[in-house]
């Protein structure tokens, strides 16, 4: 026996003599495997309530735009 960890007793095997066994399943790979896979990890984002604070400050910068684009075209 060798210390060496590269003799390693499968190291000497054939790596392709299981030509039979996959290691991926066809579902596993792909396109769609990658859409599942990220669909998985992020799931959809559900609408709340609004609140009357958020609004508020939506409909305030809303206005400053429009203030802000009429006040440079004239």
């Amino acid at each position: 026996m060798s210390d060496d960890p590269r003799t390693d007793a499968t190291a000497g095997s054939d790596v392709d003599s299981d030509d039979n066994e996959w290691r991926f399943g066809i579902d596993e790979v792909g396109p769609e495997a990658e859409a599942a896979r990220e669909a998985a990890r992020n799931p959809p984002i559900e609408p709340e309530s609004i609140d009357a604070e958020n609004a508020l400050f939506v409909v305030a910068g809303v206005l400053g735009t429009l203030l802000l684009v009429f006040s440079v075209t004239l």
